[in-house]
């Protein structure tokens, strides 16, 4: 028997030179190892049904659901800043679009297997990777910011070789939708306009139904961008790998391959190990969100009537960028310091913070949370250079208008207790690895309720712990 799911693709119904029809290959002995319940109760899913025989064989690809019209989406994209005309779902199959709350959900299969987008690779995924990006995306979505989710994994029964024989798996991947600045590259490098014109109009509808034509969008886009960069910037996360094929033009969180949470703070680290030359360090990612939004501004030019007048407004919102993206991050960090009004000191003192960070490569996450209940002083090296900016920062917050317990309140509502660290990711893929689930689920669990105090899983690595490099998923 069929899985039916309650598709309606209208990816599926734009120009066919977007994408190739693509059925996911089958698997040999699928096997389910997590299930997202509250997201799938919130796609309108039945839990029970996707734990069935019928709904793990849909999971894994080998028989797809009722309403389904597997494509591969085509797209290009600039990597590490060089031109690439055609990239696309190489692994991955978007099953379909789920309507729920008049909002477009994709379902997408990644380690599905082969497309025409494959490039020579086997696209297929190992277990390792997809259970990052399980945890890495439900535990952004839990600290609140726009991410793509994670409905499930399944182990297919196969051997992956990568640098050795690895488990396989395929990953389940919810998002508000696929579409990347590179998917508008794609059409503009083959002079496409009414291509560009129907994907415009496409993603008007689905993401920015206010958005007054292209100049609405890009408008709409570099706001969306500046707002979860800024986030990211809160939480310590580096993407590690911002080509324009990985920035969402949802304004979503999409692609955790090289991703990582600072442990040790410093603006220029970097956990990639295709990023040899720091292009996506940890406080270059605004610089770069700037460039990638230059590209899609580029796209969205043949649509304009009158192109010259275009180029000077598109420049304009483009720019605007830093002064949007400055006053997100001030939000973020004006917040995190337990502060409830303005004051035009602000950005000085939260910078003044991260600089005695960077000094001795202090913890991020656990000096921000010890702010609220005084245990930042442990974590700290230079305690003079700390017990100085203390003593701004707590003049500073005798002028807030939040009572002292209101911003200690504050704080741990946005100061995380627990990120996923990347030492304990390497150690629930080396147990899975060995068959052992148990500390995949107990992290997913604690990494599910962040500004909750988790003791076992909030300690940075200790020495020989360290991960100092994270890599692509293919």
């Amino acid at each position: 028997m069929t899985l039916a799911l309650p598709f309606d693709n209208s990816y599926a119904r734009l120009p066919d030179r977007l994408f190739a029809r693509q059925r996911p290959a089958p698997v040999a002995a699928p096997r389910l190892v997590a299930l997202n319940e509250d997201l799938a109760l919130r796609l309108g899913l039945d839990p029970a049904a996707l734990r069935s025989d019928d709904g793990v064989a849909a999971l894994a690809g080998n028989v797809p659901p009722e309403g389904a019209e597997p494509i591969a989406q085509a797209y290009a994209g600039h990597q590490f800043g060089g031109w690439v005309p055609q990239l696309g779902d190489g692994r991955a199959v978007l099953l379909g679009e789920i309507v729920t709350d008049g909002h477009r959900h994709d379902v997408q299969l990644k380690g599905a297997g082969r497309t025409p987008f494959s490039r020579g690779g086997d696209g297929r995924a190992w277990l390792g990777p997809v259970l990052r990006e399980y945890l890495v995306s439900e535990a952004m979505h839990a600290l609140g910011i726009p991410t793509t989710r994670a409905l499930a994994a399944v182990e297919t029964g196969e051997t992956v070789m990568r640098e050795a024989p690895l488990p396989g798996a395929v990953l389940t991947r919810v998002a508000a939708s696929h579409i990347r600045v590179g998917t508008f590259q794609y059409l503009y490098a083959r002079q496409d306009t009414d291509g560009l014109q129907a994907l415009t109009d496409h993603v008007i509808a689905r993401h920015y139904p206010d958005a007054d034509g292209p100049e609405g969008l890009l408008d709409a886009v570099v706001g969306a961008q500046a707002r979860l960069i800024a986030r990211w910037m809160g939480v310590g996360f580096i993407h590690g790998v911002m080509n324009t094929d990985n920035m969402a033009v949802s304004g979503e969180t999409i692609d955790y391959g090289p991703c990582a949470f600072l442990d040790s703070y410093h603006p220029d680290t970097v956990f990639s190990s295709i990023d040899r030359y720091g292009r996506y360090a940890y406080a270059r990612q605004p610089e770069i969100a700037v460039w990638n939004l230059a590209q899609f501004a580029t796209c969205l030019l043949p649509l304009m009537p009158d192109r010259q007048a275009a180029v000077e407004r598109f420049t304009d919102i483009v720019n605007d960028f830093g002064v949007r993206f400055q006053a997100e991050w001030l939000d973020v960090f004006r917040t995190k310091l337990g502060l409830s009004t303005a004051e035009e000191d602000d950005a000085a003192l939260a910078h003044r913070l991260l600089d005695i960070l960077a000094t001795n490569r202090d913890d991020f996450t656990l000096i921000f949370r010890g702010l609220a209940d005084g245990s930042a002083t442990d974590h700290v090296t230079d305690r003079p250079a700390f017990d100085q900016w203390h003593e701004l920062w707590t003049a500073r917050r005798q002028r807030d208008g939040l009572a002292e317990e209101d911003q200690v309140a504050l704080m741990r509502r946005t100061n995380p207790g627990v990120i996923p660290r990347n030492h304990r990711i390497e150690e629930v893929i080396q147990a899975a690895v060995s068959g052992d689930y148990a500390p995949f689920h107990a992290l997913h669990a604690a990494l599910g309720t962040p500004y909750q105090d988790h003791p076992v899983f909030a300690a940075p690595p200790a020495a020989g712990e360290e991960v100092t490099a994270t890599f692509c998923g293919t």
